[in-house]
C-alpha cells in the first residue's frame, strides 16, 4: 500500500552569519548585541513529499542546503519554520563520525547508535557480526574511533544503518569516502534496498548517479527548490543553475527525459553484455564485448536510432554512443516483429571494476523515446593492471638523459 514516507511542509531554516570582518575572538566577544551579524535562509520555504519506496535524490552546489536539508529531515536540526514529517524507522548517514563518539570504541559506538534508533542489545548481538563483516574493519573494531581513518569512519558508518535495515536511509556524501570496491559493495546494498521497498533519500554531487539511482530529483539552489520531478530533467536544472552561476556550462552528453510515445509501438524485451564465443558478466581489458539488443515492434517504424549509455559502478559515464555515431547513419528501419541489433566492443579499454549499461529506442531527431531498459544491464571486469581508474590508456615511455659529465677528469691547478 502506498504511502507517503517523508513529507517536507515549507520548511525555512534560518541561521546567523558574522559580518564586519571580525575574525579573532575578542572581536566576536565584543560583536555580541551589537548588530554585528545577519540572518540568511539556508532553506527558504522547501516543500516535497517522498513516497514509500521511492528513492529520492538531493542536488546543488555548494552551500545550497542540500545537507540542511537532510539534517531537517533526520531531525538533527529543527526547522525556523515549517515541519517535516517521517513515518517508520530511519537511520542516517549524514557526515563523517556523526552520531559517533570518539573515546569509545567502533563496537561500542554500534551498540550505542543502534539503542538511539530504538533497537535493544539483543537486536544488536544479532546484528553486530554482520556489521562488522560489511565494514571490514575488524582488527580496529575495539578501537576508540578518534584513531580512525576517514575511509574506517564511512566504512562503519554505513555498515551500522544499512545493517539495521530502516524503513527510511539517508545518505550524504560519504559515499565518495573509501576504496572503490567498497563503494561499490555499499552502491549493490543501496541497490537491494531499492528491491525491499526501502524509501532512500540520498544526496550527491554526481547528476549521473541522480540518474542512475533515483525515481525523483530535488534540485536546490541558495536554498529555494528550483526544481522537483524526474531525474533527467532534475539534472538539466541542476546543470543550468550551475552555469548561471558561473558562466560555465557542465553538460556532458548524458541522457535526458523525452517525450514518451503513445503506445507501445516499440518494445525492448531483453539486453545482454557477452564475449563473442558465448559467456557472460566477467571480461577482462583488450577481451571483445557484445551488447546485444533485442525489441519487438507492432508496425514499421522508419530511421530509429538507437542509444547507449555506459556507466561505472559509482554513476559516472564513461560513454554514450548511437547507431548514428557508430554508423554514420541511421539504419534502424524497424519492421513489425521481433529484432535484434548488436553493438560490439573491441578491445575493450575498461580497468577493474562493475559496469552498467542502459539502452533507449528514440526517434532519429531524438525528441521521443519509444522504450527504454527498466533497469541497467551490469558486468565487470578483472584487471592485473596497475593502472587506476576506470579507462586503460594505451600508453608508451620513453626516457632520455644528457650525457653525464667525465667524472675522471683530473682537476687542473689553480694559482
Amino acid at each position: 500500500m502506498s504511502y507517503t514516507a517523508i513529507e517536507v511542509d515549507n520548511v525555512t531554516k534560518t541561521f546567523s552569519r558574522q559580518t564586519g570582518g571580525s575574525t579573532s575572538f575578542l572581536e566576536r566577544f565584543l560583536a555580541i548585541g551589537r548588530g554585528a551579524s545577519e540572518e540568511f535562509n539556508a532553506l527558504d520555504n522547501v516543500a516535497f513529499d517522498v513516497m514509500a519506496g521511492e528513492t529520492i535524490g538531493i542536488l546543488g552546489h555548494n552551500g545550497s542546503g542540500k545537507s540542511t536539508m537532510l539534517k531537517a529531515i533526520s531531525g538533527t536540526i529543527r526547522p525556523t519554520k515549517g515541519a517535516v514529517r517521517v513515518r517508520g524507522s530511519m537511520s542516517a548517514l549524514l557526515e563523517l563520525g556523526a552520531g559517533f563518539h570518539p573515546d569509545l570504541t567502533g563496537r561500542e559506538n554500534v551498540y550505542l547508535n543502534g539503542s538511539i534508533l530504538g533497537f535493544s542489545k539483543q537486536q544488536i548481538d544479532e546484528m553486530i557480526d554482520d556489521i562488522i563483516d560489511f565494514s571490514e574493519i575488524p582488527n580496529f573494531i575495539d578501537s576508540q574511533v578518534k584513531n580512525y581513518s576517514s575511509g574506517m569512519f564511512a566504512r562503519l558508518g554505513f555498515a551500522v544503518a544499512v545493517n539495521l535495515k530502516p524503513d527510511v536511509l539517508l545518505i550524504d556524501e560519504v559515499l565518495a569516502v573509501g576504496d572503490e570496491a567498497f563503494q561499490r559493495k555499499c552502491l549493490e546494498r543501496v541497490r537491494g534496498f531499492q528491491r525491499d521497498g526501502r524509501t532512500i533519500v540520498l544526496v550527491t554531487h554526481s547528476p549521473d548517479m541522480v540518474r542512475l539511482f533515483c525515481d525523483k530529483c530535488v534540485v536546490l539552489d541558495s536554498g529555494k527548490m528550483i526544481y522537483f520531478g524526474e531525474p533527467h530533467d532534475g539534472v538539466v536544472a541542476y546543470r543550468d543553475a550551475l552555469e548561471a552561476r558561473t558562466g560555465v556550462r557542465h553538460g556532458d552528453g548524458t541522457p535526458t527525459e523525452l517525450d514518451r510515445a503513445e503506445g507501445a509501438s516499440v518494445q525492448l524485451t531483453s539486453v545482454t553484455v557477452s564475449a563473442p564465443e558465448g559467456g557472460e558478466s566477467s571480461f577482462s581489458p583488450g577481451d571483445s564485448v557484445e551488447v546485444t539488443v533485442r525489441y519487438v515492434a507492432a508496425e514499421p517504424l522508419d530511421s530509429m536510432r538507437l542509444a547507449m549509455w555506459l556507466f561505472s559502478h559509482d554513476g559516472i559515464m564513461v560513454s554514450a554512443v548511437t547507431s548514428a555515431s557508430l554508423t554514420g547513419e541511421d539504419l534502424l528501419n524497424i519492421r513489425p516483429g521481433p529484432g535484434e541489433v548488436t553493438i560490439r566492443i573491441d578491445d575493450l579499454p575498461l580497468l577493474q571494476g562493475s559496469f552498467e549499461v542502459t539502452i533507449a529506442l528514440q526517434d532519429v531527431d531524438e525528441t521521443v523515446e519509444y522504450d527504454r531498459q527498466e533497469a541497467p544491464t551490469s558486468f565487470s571486469v578483472t584487471s592485473g593492471s596497475m593502472q587506476g581508474g576506470r579507462v586503460k590508456l594505451k600508453t608508451t615511455l620513453t626516457h632520455s638523459q644528457s650525457p653525464a659529465p667525465d667524472s675522471t677528469k683530473a682537476a687542473q691547478p689553480t694559482g
